[in-house]
């Protein structure tokens, strides 16, 4: 396969990744070269044979231990540093980074720093990085393609369009399991009933920033750093069928939008393919059985988690990488069932006004400002009764 795209995919056990994996088995333009989980050797292990990989990783020492005892047809790296070495000893073209949560940050910088392009699923990497991130890919000329059904649509809907000529960039939110209801029926909700998404299927903490709206906050900033655009021409929409995953109004006043099937393999194939579109076996819609698409204006109050991103990404600094660590602290306590729904936000709106905005200067600051939000949110899970 001398033409084929040598591929890393981290985070292979997760939803994103497995996905990718039935993405590779189909296209003879990529070669899957390492995996990595976090703590899931058992999978790992039989994804390495089932793809013929002989290099993995897992981010758990011990898991790591464990599948090295067990797999003897390849090399096991362990750890936070097993994963960096992996990425930068792999001589791979693409980095696919599937982690989930802040522990994306070391193999998205390690992937850039080396120059190679990164199919980016964790969109905690560029919230906490930001702009250090984006301007590391731009010191070593390496590419950022974003594994995302709303940011897909935004990069393949403003490709192609002119400087200048793209006004305003709208996402769109499914609205979670408890969209249209209000404030007060959200005191008592289960977590059962958080992770019932009416639309797609994710990991527990994904499913959770759904029905929070915070992951809509997070893929604002994400947009933001992707394409250079200004937050406050950056829109949120609810559209609960989700198959209209992005739309840019342009200088003239007309509105492209990018219609799909709610189908993650869409976004993960556009991204390993350089951005082409690649045969899916994937029905299209048919948009008479559609019969009708709606939107709705984002309950501020009721979610109040998209309002306090909005606000820690205007604030800038350490301010989106406190309300990330904050954010993951509450839902794990949340799982956990040892905090409300509507604690979560509570718990990051406390640990923002502890901590403020420091000035980032280098990527320490963001580590530092990572363990002092996690320490004072749990502080605060503690005090709430957690």
């Amino acid at each position: 396969m001398p033409d084929a795209k040598r591929l890393l995919v981290l985070g292979s056990t997760g939803s994103i990744g497995t996905q990718a994996l039935d993405v590779c088995t189909r296209s003879a333009e990529l070669e899957l070269i390492g995996l990595s989980a976090e703590s899931s050797w058992e999978p790992l292990v039989e994804q390495a044979r089932a793809h013929g990989v002989k290099r993995i990783a897992l981010a758990d020492e011990h898991a790591a231990a464990r599948a090295a005892e067990a797999w003897t047809d390849g090399q096991v790296l362990a750890g936070a540093e097993g994963l960096v070495r992996l990425v930068v000893e792999s001589g791979a073209d693409l980095v696919l980074n599937a982690l989930v949560g802040s522990a994306g940050l070391g193999p998205t910088v390690a992937t850039l720093g080396e120059g190679i392009d990164l199919a980016l699923a964790n969109k905690e990497s560029l919230v906490v990085g930001g702009e250090l991130v984006v301007a590391l890919a731009e010191a070593t000329g390496a590419q950022i393609v974003p594994v995302d059904s709303e940011h897909t649509a935004l990069h393949q809907l403003i490709s192609g369009q002119p400087p200048g000529a793209v006004e305003r960039m709208t996402i769109t939110a499914s609205g979670g399991p408890f969209r249209g209801r209000a404030r007060a029926e959200l005191e008592d909700v289960t977590v059962k009933q958080a992770l019932a998404h009416p639309t797609w299927a994710m990991g527990g903490k994904i499913t959770i920033d759904s029905a929070t709206l915070m992951n809509k906050g997070l893929e604002v900033m994400e947009a933001h750093h992707l394409f250079g655009t200004p937050y406050e021409r950056i829109d949120v929409v609810v559209h609960p069928q989700s198959l209209v995953h992005g739309l840019i109004q342009l200088a003239d006043g007309a509105m492209l939008a990018h219609l799909g099937p709610p189908d993650m393999r869409i976004a993960i194939s556009y991204a390993l393919h350089g951005g082409e579109s690649a045969e899916l076996p994937i029905a299209p819609l048919d948009l008479a059985a559609v019969a009708e698409l709606t939107f709705e204006a984002v309950d501020l109050e009721a979610f109040p988690c998209l309002r306090l991103a909005g606000e820690a990404a205007r604030a800038g600094g350490t301010a989106p990488c406190v309300l990330n660590a904050a954010n993951e602290i509450a839902v794990h306590a949340f799982l956990e069932g040892r905090l409300r729904f509507l604690q979560i936000s509570e718990v990051i709106e406390w640990t923002l006004a502890q901590l403020g905005a420091q000035p980032v200067r280098a990527f320490e600051s963001l580590y530092e400002a990572d363990s002092n939000a996690r320490n004072v949110a749990g502080e605060r899970v503690a005090a709430l009764g957690g």
